[in-house]
């Protein structure tokens, strides 16, 4: 009995580093970060290959497209919770006359350095065009190491950009995305929880010892993405901010626990046959999804999966109309086989089906 007890010990120590690579493996992949030989199978190609690009926002400017991403560098800094290892410090802008076109390299528009009120990471930014001038929006944390947005202004879609001096007053958080509607009016969609610090305006001012990430609170009603109206010049608020409310198809509000559906961060607004698509990235659990209203400042019901996850911790994504097509952009990590914080930006084709739902998109299924 002794023998057959040592046996059985045995066994499970040889295997025991088999379980825990099996394990291991299983919990990259739920966290999105799947073998790198996905690639193999990618419907679409990194769109820059000179320089690691994530978060793209593509605009349609004078007739081309232009897309604005962060600018992925390896600073050497751990991985952490905070987001510290995305340490980016400018932004290089990017054009192309149709998709499969060369895609050209416009330089570096604006640095951290640029901006008076500036401390560290340019993430994730957006822009925008009114009365012949061209509107860069940006998060950047302020000298305190608070995220705040700006705004800056060229005459060209390109830049230049010359930033304001101070950010935009009453603004926080991260990943601002402009929307102009068909009667002129912008608006401007923000916030990320975890590293983007949403989580730390909870009760309307900044708490630096508040919560790390709000995905603990499964049953209070998740935390949500922001809109603010934008003034006529571009540069301010109109208006008080405002929660986004998404709902279930039963009309209750989506709950912090439901990670699947939640929101997390990446917000972008598209309009489609007179309705309103509010879609972003569920985060933690690594999916673009979407939801559908009646108006800009919703409320949306939750309608299903954009883009199954990527390989990397996360994605973020924009969706514009080009000559007649539907185009997502959104980024991966196959340049730096697998590294989160080293990322590339994609393209591909995105479908709105007859009843107005979106085809859930496989990036690594041809």
């Amino acid at each position: 009995m002794m023998r057959k007890l040592m046996n059985k010990e045995l066994i499970l120590l040889m295997c025991l580093p088999l379980l825990v690579l099996t394990a291991c493996n299983e919990q990259k992949k739920a966290e999105g970060k799947a073998d790198s030989s996905a690639f193999n199978g990618a419907i679409s190609k990194p769109l820059i290959t000179k320089m690691y690009t994530a978060d793209p926002s593509a605009h349609v400017f004078e007739g081309k497209l232009y897309i604005y991403p962060s600018h992925d560098i390896d600073a050497g800094i751990p991985e952490n919770d905070n987001g510290d290892h995305f340490a980016m410090d400018d932004y290089h802008i990017f054009s192309m006359d149709s998709i499969g076109a060369p895609v050209t390299d416009h330089g570096v528009a604006l640095t951290v350095k640029d901006i008076p009120w500036g401390g560290r990471q340019l993430w994730a930014p957006d822009a925008a065009f009114r009365d012949g001038k061209y509107f860069l929006y940006f998060p950047l944390k302020d000298k305190k190491d608070v995220f705040r947005i700006g705004v800056a202004t060229a005459t060209k879609p390109a830049g230049p950009f010359t930033a304001e001096k101070e950010p935009i007053k009453g603004s926080f958080s991260i990943d601002p995305a402009v929307f102009t509607d068909t009667d002129g009016s912008t608006y401007m969609y923000f916030g990320g929880i975890w590293g983007g610090q949403l989580q730390r305006w909870h009760k309307g001012q900044y708490a630096a010892n508040g919560s790390k990430t709000d995905l603990e609170n499964d049953k209070a009603p998740a935390l949500t993405a922001k809109i603010a109206k934008l003034s006529a010049d571009m540069k301010e608020f109109d208006g008080e901010v405002k929660d986004i409310l998404i709902l279930d198809k039963e009309g209750k509000t989506l709950l912090g626990g439901d990670h699947d559906r939640r929101f997390f961060e990446g917000s972008w607004m598209h309009k489609y046959n007179g309705k309103y698509y509010f879609s972003y990235s569920t985060g933690d659990t690594h999916k673009l999804v979407y939801a559908i209203g009646d108006s800009p400042y919703g409320p949306f019901t939750y309608q299903g999966i954009i883009m199954l996850p990527v390989v990397g911790w996360t994605t973020h994504h924009s969706i514009v109309e080009f000559k007649g097509k539907w185009l997502i952009f959104y980024h991966d990590t196959e340049l730096s086989g697998g590294k989160t914080h080293l990322r590339n930006v994609k393209v591909t084709t995105l479908e709105h089906e007859a009843d107005g739902t979106i085809k859930t998109i496989n990036p690594y299924k041809k």
